[in-house]
This record gives structure tokens, sequence and C-alpha cells, in this order.
């Protein structure tokens, strides 16, 4: 089973690619807050060239310019199929390689006319031949052309020095880039253990969240009655708990009426009695001022006429008749006291408790049930468990860790080869840039010394030594450029077929994914066998299993057992069966009844509150007692009564009249004192009363009809929808217990389908050992340095061309024309 997990770790370490492009994902399903750990991968997924990309950016271009066509997916396909019935179509190789082989087909005619060219160059010049002759003509325009040469040589010279810069760079780059591979193959190992090892705990811990899951179904039963018989109560409360709230106003108004007839009743009764009183004060006190009244003195002007407006005004000295005529309300305290001779408050109490009880009640009917659950829910832990025991993707794990050992070993027994190799290599490419760079040096010199040492006024036979120097160093360049050019370009064919064939058909393709689709063509790499993966895994090439798709899921952090579709093999979903599982629990909850019953309020609860209806507060005559509550106990103010009189008597002359007249000033303050504020203290009292039962008794009736009318449709309620709560509770309960478990399991199967054992380090790995390894630590350095050497190596003719022309002008002749006139 870890077949392909190992193909693809050992074919991408050792250059094969493959891409992934087909998407496949599967969003994980909306459960109760589970979630994988994370696993931290060393490795990161990409990889940047840095400040030295832009120099491999132009290599890609130009490899564009030679060769624009798309990967030859259907050559390709068309060759591996041929070469197994050993016939390969060359026509269609050599289209494709055209600008390949084009350019190759130049640098070999480099290779063969610049050593022959060299040849009889040299032999031409040993016969004082194309130039060879230390004779110099002068022309009309040599100071243009020196100057030309010069110009020309330096600018060529500058190319080439960027070619033999990107040569040392790439150089550089092999060497540093490889001795980095150690470190970053240790990572993605470490990475595909790290797969290994953590397959197993993520395994451990989808089983912990069962036990996670049950505990939760457990503290749900365990509190059934506050969830089951809780969602009951909230249902009944909205239609009960005002009807009952209602009833308790009632009662403490039916309380509140009794204590305000008790308060009226006898507020009234010391009215009468304190009414009564006043009355025989106040007829003592107009007995004593009569007879105060009748002393001679009163006969005397002006005494008399005090006298005469005292008699005059003990008319007003009588109490309020009317207070002792106020009716008692004796039948309807009694009546009232009958309504609270029923309990009335401890019916409402008992209504209440009876929905209270409802939590208790439904836990008691429950207990067998809920044993029963638990007794199935620690079963399906134990199915779980022995499935998550026989998954394969542990054997798969098991097997391909052989592969990730083997090739470890592999890699770390050669890849001190590989870097021996590759200081061979660098040593060859630092002596090549150098033996370019040393010809170079020798044209930079020669214009140097040319250029410092040329003196105008000097005739060819007479040039300086520095200006001689400069000819012998550009011909020193010359003879080294024919002597290594063709070397050098044999060594830029060589990697440019290799690189530029390596760039086209494995690192291009490999990127933008295209490699994939040649592999995954059905019968391709086996004729029998329509899809190649699925037939070598399942040994069912018809189901559709591609490299590009095992690929892509890799690289989307998928699991194993969904990138493999080891659901050909062991379907988990066969093995879960979550159907199964909740119709076991949903059968034990079936057997989940409660039976609630519930009265809110007895036949003397209602007659209770009939009663109060009918005990009269509702049709007493307020306003009587009212209109006497704002009425003063006497006929006058009696403290203004005595003061006048203390005014009137003190205008009398000294004697009996003034000072009886002032004693009964006096007497009449007391009676105020005595009589009067007790009666107007009683009248407020008698106030408060009346509004209490005029507040009460006002709608009395219409409000207990409404109470009645709510008790009736809440008892209804209870009696035609209790049943229907029940059942739609009990299947919300039996709902949420189920839940946790479809959650669960679902979750279980989506987290070993996608997230489990995932592939990723893989094709990191393959990532490393293609896109990194081959194609930028080897591939990009050893194209850019054939582009680098190669545009050196080309533009070593042209300079050459140019030095030897200018060398003429550098060196000292032997002879040179001589004119007559001095002016030439």
């Amino acid at each position: 089973m870890a077949l392909v997990l190992g193909s693809l770790l050992l074919l991408g370490l050792c250059g094969n690619s493959f891409s992934g492009g087909q998407p496949s994902s599967t969003d994980a399903p909306k459960a109760w807050n589970y979630e994988l750990p994370a696993t931290n991968y060393e490795t990161q997924d990409s990889h940047t060239a840095g400040p030295i990309g832009i120099l491999f950016e132009l290599v890609h271009i130009f490899l564009y310019v030679v060769q624009p066509r798309d990967f030859p997916e259907d050559t390709l396909r068309k060759v591996i199929q041929k070469a197994r019935e050993s016939k390969i179509d060359y026509d269609k190789i050599i289209y494709y390689e055209a600008g390949i082989i084009l350019c190759s087909v130049l640098g070999l005619l480099f290779i063969i006319l610049m050593p022959l060219v060299g040849y009889f160059f040299c032999m031409c010049r040993c016969c004082n031949k194309c130039g060879g002759e230390m004779h110099q003509r002068q022309k009309e325009n040599g100071l243009f052309l020196r100057k030309c040469f010069a110009i020309s040589l330096l600018v060529i010279c500058i190319i080439i020095s960027i070619g033999i810069f990107c040569g040392f760079v790439a150089n550089h780059q092999v060497r540093t880039r490889i001795k980095r591979s150690r470190k970053l193959a240790d990572s993605n190992f470490k990475d595909l253990r790290t797969l290994l090892n953590e397959t197993p705990e993520q395994i451990k811990y989808i089983l912990a969240q069962y036990n996670t899951t049950k505990d939760k179904a457990f503290s749900d039963l365990n509190s059934i009655n506050s969830v089951l018989g809780g969602g009951i109560l909230d249902r009944l409360r909205p239609n009960i708990i005002p009807v009952l709230d209602e009833i308790k106003s009632m009662a403490t108004a039916i309380k509140e009426t009794k204590e305000a007839l008790e308060n009226m009743n006898s507020t009234l009764k010391s009215l009468h009695q304190q009414s009564t009183q006043l009355s025989s004060s106040l007829t003592s006190v107009k007995t004593s001022l009569r007879a105060s009244l009748n002393d001679p003195l009163c006969s005397v002007r002006p005494s008399s006429e005090t006298c005469n407006s005292i008699r005059l005004s003990l008319s007003q000295l009588n109490s309020n008749p009317e207070l002792r005529q106020l009716p008692s309300v004796d039948a309807e305290l009694d009546k009232v006291n009958n309504v609270l001779r029923t309990d009335l408050d401890g019916l409402v109490q008992q209504g209440y408790q009876s929905l209270n009880d409802i939590p208790d009640r439904v836990q008691s009917q429950t207990k067998t049930v809920v044993a029963g659950i638990k007794r199935v829910l620690n079963s399906i832990g134990s199915d779980i468990h022995n499935v998550t025991q026989h998954l394969p993707i542990q054997d798969i794990l098991s097997e391909f860790s052989v592969y990730v050992n083997n090739t470890e070993s592999y890699i770390h027994r050669n890849l001190p080869t590989l870097e021996e190799y590759d200081s061979y290599w660098w040593l060859g490419g630092l002596v090549i840039c150098s033996l370019l760079t040393l010809i170079v040096i020798f044209y930079y010199l020669g214009l140097l010394c040319g250029v410092c040492g040329y003196d105008r006024h000097a005739t060819p036979t007479t040039r300086g030594c520095v200006s001689n120097t400069g000819g012998v160093f550009l011909m020193v360049g010359v003879g080294l450029s024919f002597l290594f050019c063709w070397i050098l370009m044999i060594i830029v064919v060589l990697t440019f077929v290799f690189g530029a064939n390596v760039e086209k058909l494995i690192c291009e393709p490999y990127t933008s994914k295209e490699l994939f689709r040649v592999l995954d063509t059905p019968y391709l790499l086996n004729e029998d066998w329509e899809y190649y993966l699925s037939g070598k895994l399942f040994n069912k090439s018809e189901m559709k299993l591609t490299f590009q798709q095992v690929y892509s899921d890799c690289k989307k952090n998928r699991g194993t057992y969904g990138t493999l579709h080891l659901e050909n093999s062991f379907d988990i979903s066969d093995y879960l069966n979550i159907n199964e599982h909740t119709a076991s629990i949903s059968s034990e909850l079936e057997s989940l009844k409660v039976n609630l019953n519930i009265f809110l309020l007895g036949a003397a609860g209602r007659k209770s509150l009939q009663d109060f209806a009918a005990c009269g507060i509702d049709r007493m005559n307020y306003d009587t007692y009212l209109a006497q509550t704002g009425k003063s106990p006497a006929g006058v103010n009696l403290l203004s009564f005595a003061y006048d009189l203390e005014a009137k008597a003190n205008s009398l002359p000294p004697g009996n009249l003034r000072n009886s007249l002032k004693r009964d000033a006096q007497t009449i303050k007391t009676i105020h004192q005595q009589r009067v504020l007790p009666i107007e203290q009683s009248l407020s009292t008698l106030y408060q009363s009346v509004k209490i039962l005029q507040r009460t008794g006002n709608g009395l009736l219409e409000r207990v009809n409404r109470i009645l009318a709510s008790l009736d449709f809440a008892q209804n309620f209870i009696t035609n929808n209790i049943s229907s709560v029940i059942i739609e509770e009990t299947k919300k309960y039996r709902k949420t217990i189920i839940g946790y478990f479809e959650h669960y399991m679902q979750w279980i199967e989506f987290s070993i389908s996608e997230k489990v054992a995932s592939c990723k380090p893989v094709a990191t790995a393959l990532d490393t050992a293609v896109d990194v390894f081959l194609c930028s630590y080897i591939i990009d350095p050893l194209n850019l340095f054939w582009f680098g050497i190669g545009k050196a190596t080309v533009f070593l003719l042209p300079a050459l061309i140019f030095a030897v022309k200018l060398a003429k002008y550098y060196r000292r002749m032997d002879s040179e024309d001589v004119y007559d006139d001095p002016s030439h």
C-alpha cells in the first residue's frame, strides 16, 4: 500500500517529476469544536533564487527564443508507446528540437572552423601575410579606424566580461547549493518521519474525542432533568405562569381587601364614638358660654355688643352628625372572610410547585432508559476503537517507512560522491572562467597600454615601448582565443544540449504540471492498465487514480486515505456505519416516556375567586365615604373659634365675664386637641381604606372573569397539548444526543479521509528533488554557466578580429611608407 508514496518519494529524489492539478477537497462538517492538532513541518514549500533570479530569467528568455514550442505531450506519448515497439518517430523529435539542434550545429561549426582558421591564420602570419608583415601603410582615415577598432574591442570585452561574470556566479551557485543539499535533504526526511510519527497520535486523538463526545452525552443524560425536563417546563411556562401570577396577584388583592375592610370597619366605629364625644363636648362648652353670657356686664354697652357677637357664633359649635350615619361594611367583610377560608395562595403555590417538579419527575421516570443509552454509548466506543485499529493507513505508513529509510541511506551514502563530483565541476568551471578571464585581461591590457602609450607624433617605426607592449598583449589574447575557444565551445555545446533539454522537457513541464498529463495517459506506462497507479495499488486499472491527482491532493495537505482512495480497499463508511450506531441510540431513546399531570387550580380555588367577585366591594357607595373624609368634624374650626373668643374676651373689661370666656376658649382648644384631631386622623385612615377598596373593586368582576378564562385556557392547553409538548421535547432531546455522535462520526470520516496522515511532506520532498535539487540547484546554474561562457566564447571571434586590426596601430613596425611631402 505504501507503493505510491514510496514511488513518489524515490522517483522524485532520483530526478523524475510529477505534478498535480485536479482539486480534491472536502469541507469539514460543522461539528462540535473538533479539530486535529496541527502538525508543523520544517521544509518550506517555496524556493526563491534571490537577486540572481534575474540572470536565470535571461536564460529562460533565451531558451524560449531558441525553443518557443509548447511541451510536446502528444509526441512524448507516442515516443513512449513506440519505444515498446522499437519504433520511434524521429521526425517529430527533430521538429521539436530544431532550435536546439540549430544552435548545436552552429556550435559544432565553430568548434570545427576555429582551429582551422587559427591554423591557417598562424601559417599566414608566419609567411608575413594577414598582417604578419611588420610594415604599416599610412592611410588618411587611420586615426578614425584606430579609434573605431579600440572602442569596438572595448565594448566586446565588456560583453565578454559579463558572460564571464555569469559563469563565475553559476559556478559558485552550484557549489554553494550542493553544500545546502544535505541540510535540505535532512529537513525533508525529518518531515517524512514527523508524518510517520504523528499519524498514530492523530488516530489516538480521534479516539480521545469519542470520550469527549460520550462525556458530553453522559452529561446531558445525567442532566435529563434540566435538559429534557427544563425544555418541557420552558414550553409550558409561557402559557401557565402568567395565569398563576394573576391568581397570585388576586390572592394578594383579597388579603389587602380584608385588611382595608377591617381598617374601614374599625375606623367607622371609632368615628361614631368620637363624633358622639365631640358632640357632647361641644354641647357642654356651649352651655358654659351661655351661662357666662348671662353676666350683667353683657347688658351694658359696649360689652353687650361683644356678648351678642359671641352669642350669635354659638350655633357654629356643632359636630358633623353625618359621621355617625356612615354605613357599616360588616357584610362585605364577612364575605371576604368567607373567601379567605379557602387558601387561594396555597393553591397557587401548588400550581407553581407542580411546574417546578417537572424536571425531577422526568428524571425519576427515565432512570432505566438513561442506563440503557449509556450501555449503548460504551459499546459504540469499542466499535470505533476496532475500526481505527484496522485502518490501512498505518500499514501503508509502516511500509512507507522502509522506503524512507532506504532512500535516506541511499542519499547519505551517495551525497559525499555528489559533493566530490561537485568539487571537480567547480574546479573545472573555475579553470574555464579563469582562462576566459586571462584572455580578456590580455585584451584589456592591450587596450590600456596601447591607448596610454600611443603617441600621435611618433611614426610606426618609432612607437614607444608601452604602445608596442599593448599590441603584443592584443596578439597574445588573439593567440589564446584561437587556441582555447573551440575547446570552450565544446563544453558550451554539451552543457547547452543537456541543460536546455532538461529545462524544456522536465523543469518547465514540472512547474506547469504538464508532465503529469503525459504520465497519466491511459495505457501508456502499462498497455494493460488504463490508469497505472490504480492498477498498481488496487489491481483496478479502470478506477481513476492519477499521479496528478495524488500530487495535487498531497500539496493541499490532504490525508492519505482520501488521496489514495483507500475506500476501494477499506470503506470506513461501511465500518463506522453512522446510521447503524445512531439507530441503536435512537431505539433506546424511543422507549423514553414521560407522564405529567398538572392541575393549576381546583374547584375550591375557582369558587373562591367567584365569591370574591361577588363580595360587593365593587358596588359600595365610595363617594359617601369620600365626601365625609373631606368635611370638618365640627361646624367651625374650633382652634380659630377659640382664638377669636380669646380676642373678644380680652376686649372686655377685667372681671368674671372675661375670665369665664377665656376659660371656655381654652376648653375649646382642648376639645380640638382631644376630639377633633383624632377624628381627622380616623378620616384619613378611612380615606386610604376607601381608596384601596375602590381600586380593588373597580372592574373586579371583569378581572375575575378574565382570570378564570385564562385559567380555563391554560388548563385546556395542558390537557390537550402536554402530550405533544413532551413528544416534541423528547424528539429534540433525542436529536441532541444523536447529533453529538452524528457530528463525531462525520468528523471521524472527514478527518481520516482528509486530515490523518497528510501526505504533504511527500509532495514537498518531490518538489525538493525535482524543483530544487535538479532544476534550481543544478539545471538553472548549469544553464546560466553555458549561457555566460557561450556568450563570452562567441564574442571572442569579433574580439580577435578587432584585436588583430588594432594591434597594427600599437606595435612598432620594421618599416613604413615614406613620403616626400612632410605634411604626410
